[in-house]
């Protein structure tokens, strides 16, 4: 049962986010290239949805379409890739900080956005001592630092308007390391930092900050996973191989993309937005459960999951 929303438990209450009614874009024509440039009812929330050509986030746009939000999504294709109907495309890529820098400009241009759903990123995985350096580069450019460029840009205007919602899309891993994964758990662990600290920072402007983590989900994610290392005569391989396969076994058994964008819109629409929730792979149970046991257990635990002694 839910705990009832509290300022103890989650937080001060803030100004309501509120789309412009259910279905009101939904099957509309879809614009092209500028952010700036979307036509919108008179005071119709504006929100912007990265990675919105598959899995999470193209759920949480159509989600927030059908909430009657005016949606912008990013990929880095833009409106090359496939996406909802109804949704503006832009290109977007998080890994060329002038990218973000026009990307957030054009966005801020057509109005301070209400939502902000940070979910764009990278998917890797290989033995720590195997990673080459420009991947380990890339996927925290990607994950972190191009997420909180972008939001940094973003957060003038919604300071100024009093009102907003940021959802940081991580992962259970980022608080349930799992080896083989340290470059993917590091980033989500280092989004989740970002976002906790940030709440205590806007909160007073009327802006509240979620991150939601997932955990075994099943959006396809494990085609699109870089896999690096475990090569044949590495000391790792074998771990490497069977941690892979057990991983992509879970995710073919995972929530859905929608399990999560429900998420999303609970916190999008609370007035009190929790700091951090977990959905999948029994968070209810896992999270207080690992919480309460001694690190090493927790750690043995994950292990044990995917396989490994």
């Amino acid at each position: 049962m839910a705990l009832p929303r509290t300022s103890f438990t989650h937080g001060p209450k803030l100004p309501a986010v509120v789309g412009g009614g259910a279905g009101a874009q939904a099957g509309a024509p879809t614009t092209t290239g500028n952010a700036a440039a979307a036509t919108s009812a008179p005071g119709k929330p504006r929100a912007l949805v990265t990675g919105a050509s598959s899995g999470i986030g193209w759920a949480c746009a159509e989600a927030l379409r059908d909430a009657g939000f005016e949606v912008i999504g990013t990929s880095r294709k833009g409106a090359g890739a496939a996406h909802p109907d109804g949704i503006e495309m832009v290109a977007l890529d998080m890994g060329d900080p002038a990218s973000i820098a026009e990307v957030a400009e054009s966005v801020v241009a057509g109005g301070a956005p209400a939502v902000v759903v940070a979910n764009a990123g990278e998917s890797q995985s290989g033995p720590f001592e195997e990673l080459p350096a420009d991947a380990l580069n890339r996927v925290f450019q990607v994950n972190v630092l191009g997420q909180v460029d972008l939001v940094q840009r973003l957060l003038p205007s919604m300071r100024a308007a009093g009102r907003g919602r940021v959802i940081l899309v991580g992962s259970m891993l980022g608080g349930l390391p799992l080896p083989h994964r340290s470059s993917y758990v590091a980033t989500k662990a280092a989004l989740r930092g970002f976002g906790l600290s940030l709440r205590g920072e806007v909160s007073r402007f009327g802006i509240g900050v979620t991150v939601v983590e997932p955990g075994s989900i099943n959006t396809g994610i494990s085609t699109r996973r870089t896999k690096y290392g475990a090569a044949e005569g590495s000391p790792y391989r074998d771990d490497a191989l069977t941690m892979v396969s057990n991983l992509d076994a879970n995710e073919a058994k995972g929530i859905s993309a929608e399990d999560i964008a429900e998420t999303v819109m609970e916190e999008v629409a609370a007035e009190r937005p929790l700091p951090l929730v977990a959905r999948g792979s029994r968070a209810g149970l896992v999270v207080p459960l690992t919480r309460a046991l001694p690190t090493e257990a927790t750690l043995a635990l994950m292990r044990r999951v995917h396989g490994l002694k």
